[in-house]
């Protein structure tokens, strides 16, 4: 951890900010939310991709243990029709974005993940999973009641869906290997803030022995 990370984290002790989630809470029934690990991401070679290589390995790990024991998978994709390039801020701040657009082989899911026929593939415009699409009624239909969010970026979709996750009032895991973004500085920054304020970030293999293990067990 930097210097200026411990300062903060020593700042915040003591003040209610930063305090884990109790034992107990990663619920009955957890979900896992595969953000945008889709081809314009995981490959440099799209203008907002970069190398997300050990990220994808992660998340399979991560997949396979989890469709063993049947949870619920969710991948999201961003998806852009030719209306939207012209009408969106988004598009105006990052162009880059410009190339995910429908029907390309950008805005499909990395197919080293390769989801099922009964893992839907959720597609938005902008950063949260939630904004603009039915990802909460679909969690709520499959009795989702806590979540672990993999996927990219950390700084942008990561940090965005689990403001949102933790508004609607779901307990959130965030397993390190698992999320990745373009720099390191704005990666490290938001795992910090996002630790501290929303969700848990831990490391793997404590989602797959804590998480998984309770499910297993339960």
């Amino acid at each position: 951890m930097s210097d200026w990370m411990e300062a903060v984290r020593e700042q915040y002790r003591g003040r209610g900010v930063g305090e884990r989630l109790a034992a107990g809470t990663v619920g009955q029934k957890p979900g896992v939310v595969v953000v945008d690990l889709i081809n314009g991401f995981t490959d440099p070679a799209c203008p907002p991709g970069s190398d997300l290589d050990t990220v994808v390995e992660r998340t399979a790990e991560l997949l396979e243990r989890a469709r063993a024991v049947g949870l619920p998978v969710f991948f999201t994709t961003i998806s852009y029709e030719p209306r939207d390039l012209d009408e969106l801020v988004w598009l105006r701040k990052m162009p880059a974005l410009r190339a995910l657009t429908a029907g390309a082989r950008w805005v499909e899911v990395d197919e080293r993940l390769a989801p099922r026929d009964t893992e839907p593939v959720i597609a938005k415009k902008a950063a949260s999973a939630f904004h603009g699409t039915d990802l909460a009624q679909r969690l709520t239909a499959a009795g989702v009641d806590s979540l672990i969010v993999c996927g990219a970026t950390t700084s942008g979709c990561i940090r965005a869906t689990v403001i949102d996750a933790c508004a609607e009032n779901f307990s959130v895991r965030v397993p390190r290997e698992c999320v990745g973004d373009r720099a390191e500085g704005p990666h490290e920054a938001n795992l910090f803030d996002i630790d501290a304020k929303y969700a848990d970030v831990v490391g793997l293999d404590d989602v797959l022995n804590e998480v998984l293990g309770e499910v297993m067990t339960g």
